[in-house]
């Protein structure tokens, strides 16, 4: 009711109003009837939560508790798979000769002393050092990070160098991938060069995040807070009060207080929602976080470490320039061996299919013939170099040629003679033999006595070959890999076809990413296995800016190459001891511990190994370097 209905009237009316005797009031009937229309007199008051919903809620306090636990859990035991998937990489069974007879044994049976047969498709059981060998070729990329198959010899070294330079050893983990071979074990379980990377991945533990740093340091701080003031109001409560029992209760009871207050309980399960946000912001880019405080950590990130092949590179040759023998040069696009992208002269960009440009087609078609890769849905089986060359016909729409020639012997590729050939002849015609060459410039010239010009063979004169060879140099200095080929009746008489430029190219987006990373404040480091040439170039590749900035950049950004598992280590402790939040990306073996010790590990989940992906907190699921941006 409205007041002035009350305060502006003579009582006698508003008695009148609500029926009211001045004398005798209301009857128990009327308070009834006006107790259903007004209600009781007293304010609604909400219903208040039971008891055990009370109880429910200091009950999440718990859980919050359960679950940092059950994190911390998970972390060990996924640190404990890492290793597991690394002694997978262990062959379980391999060829032994005992007592003079070839035996089927248990890897782990193998002691020092054995001899240990291989041949292709043999992941090689224990560190071997190899006394025979026949066209041994064995992958040594994700222990390495070598793309290209090492070539093995059973000669002597006479210099000690880094593990890729040791052609006579055969390390344990490692893919044999054409050839076959002899050798003595020298090194079993821990005393192997595999070995030292498991042990090194057990020493080494996961180093807390920046978040994870925070907020033990506020839980000091605030536990130092408390007794501080815990210390100041005992002492208060030491000095004469008037009456000593409520002096005591007081001061018990506000220091008790003091010391719930000062615990945030609710601040884990806060940064535990928000870090979950963050994880599912990261899933919709195709990057699966396996730790929660990684998604701050990498926005914290000032410097990051990226191992080069199947990191910074697609780890899939693929051949980029190629040189005819009568002067055309051409420039191949297409990353990989799914065959698509184009061939285009240059500098017309005049794009080329099959025999359009007879030179280029024959320069092709040899590269396709004297081959033994394969390639089946967009994986090559085989030599990566050979596969490079048949996704060079694919592009060009030469990849059955092969198929017209009958092959009717194969010499085959070895680290003398630098050089395979194949003797073919066409398919129902009776026509001469021909051999088809590839191999190195050096070598294949020297079986040449004439070069290819538009289908016409020519006498290769000394200034032609003073012309190949700067040709093969230019190739070289710029990072490609220089094959040559040759076709003809005889191998002391063939015709000289030119030059194919291959490389282990960068990956679509990483050069704009790495600028990103550098004009963001974050530096780059790449760390290889290759040699200083390869990584120079992928280096001037990857990382270089404007003319303007490109002493700046050079100063913040360094090149590690030849690095083992142990050089990797250190160079992540060292930064770290510097203050830098670190990073590491990689996809290999070789880059497990790394990933490990780093602040934050990234790998490659589709290039990278079982071992690499259990060792990392993030996995980049399409293998995309620039989704850690």
């Amino acid at each position: 009711m409205a007041l002035e209905q009350f305060f502006q009237k003579d009582f006698t009316l508003i008695l009148t109003s609500l029926q009211v005797d001045l004398q005798i009031g209301l009857s128990e009937f009327s308070v009834l009837q006006r107790r259903v229309t007004h209600g009781w007199n007293e304010f609604i008051v909400d219903h208040t939560e039971p008891i055990w919903k009370k109880y429910l809620d200091q009950v999440r306090i718990s859980y919050a508790v359960l679950i940092v636990v059950t994190v911390a859990f998970i972390q060990e035991y996924r640190s404990e798979k890492s290793l597991e998937e690394l002694n997978k990489l262990v062959p379980p069974e391999c060829n032994c000769i005992r007592d003079g007879k070839l035996q089927h044994l248990l890897a782990r049976e193998l002691v020092p002393g054995d001899l240990v047969c291989l041949s292709t498709g043999d992941r090689v059981p224990a560190d071997i050092r190899l006394i025979e060998v026949t066209d041994l070729l064995v992958d040594e990329s994700s222990f390495t990070g070598e793309a290209e198959p090492c070539d093995k010899t059973d000669e002597p070294l006479l210099e000690a160098g880094d593990l890729t330079t040791l052609s006579n050893i055969a390390f344990m983990g490692t893919l044999v991938q054409y050839g076959k071979g002899k050798g003595i074990v020298i090194g079993t379980g821990e005393n192997s060069q595999f070995g030292e990377v498991f042990k090194l991945m057990q020493e080494e533990e996961t180093p807390k995040t920046p978040l994870q740093k925070s907020m033990d340091k506020l839980g000091k701080q605030l536990t130092l807070f408390s007794f501080c003031i815990i210390a100041i109001l005992a002492w208060c409560s030491s000095l004469p009060h008037d009456t000593l029992q409520f002096r005591t209760c007081f001061f018990a009871v506000l220091q008790c207080s003091l010391a719930v207050a000062a615990i945030p309980e609710g601040l884990p399960i806060v940064v535990t929602v928000t870090l979950v946000l963050g994880v599912l912001r990261m899933a919709k880019r195709r990057v699966i976080v396996k730790k929660l405080p990684i998604v701050e950590t990498l926005g914290c990130c000032n410097v990051i470490c990226s191992d080069k092949t199947g990191t910074l590179t697609a780890n899939e040759m693929t051949v980029t320039q190629l040189v005819t023998s009568d002067g055309f040069q051409a420039e191949v696009s297409g990353v990989g061996y799914s065959g698509e992208g184009s061939v285009c002269l240059l500098p017309t960009k005049e794009v080329i299919k099959e025999f359009s440009n007879v030179s280029v087609g024959k320069l092709v078609e040899a590269g396709c013939v004297a081959n033994n890769a394969i390639i089946r849905k967009n994986t090559v089986m085989g030599q990566p170099t050979e596969g490079a060359l048949i996704a060079l016909a694919m592009k060009m729409e030469l990849s059955d040629v092969k198929d017209i020639y009958i092959r009717k012997k194969e010499i085959p590729f070895s680290s003398e003679q630098k050089w395979m050939a194949v003797k073919c002849m066409l398919k129902n015609q009776g026509q001469e033999e021909v051999y088809f060459m590839k191999g190195a410039f050096e070598e294949v010239i020297q079986y040449c006595t004439m070069y290819n010009n538009g289908g016409i063979p020519l006498p290769l004169t000394p200034q032609k070959k003073a012309s190949y060879v700067q040709e093969e140099r230019r190739m070289g200095s710029i990072g490609l890999r220089v094959l040559a080929l040759a076709s003809g009746p005889e191998l002391g008489k063939l015709t000289f076809l030119g030059l194919i430029g291959i490389i282990d190219p960068p990956r679509a987006g990483v050069k704009e990413a790495v600028q990103i990373l550098f004009e963001s404040g974050v530096s780059v480091k790449m760390i290889t296995g290759d040699a200083l040439e390869t990584a120079m170039h992928h280096s001037d590749t990857l990382f270089f800016l404007s003319s303007s900035s490109i002493f700046l950049f050079i100063g913040q950004v360094s090149v590690f190459f030849r690095t083992s598992p142990k050089h990797k280590l250190k160079i992540i402790k060292a930064l770290q001891e510097a203050g830098a939040i670190v990073g590491m990306t990689g996809d290999g073996v070789n880059d497990a511990v790394a990933l490990k010790s780093a602040d934050i590990g990234v790998a490659m989940g589709q290039a990278g190994t079982d071992v690499s992906k259990e060792a990392a907190n993030m996995i980049l699921v399409d293998d995309d370097f620039s989704t850690i941006m």
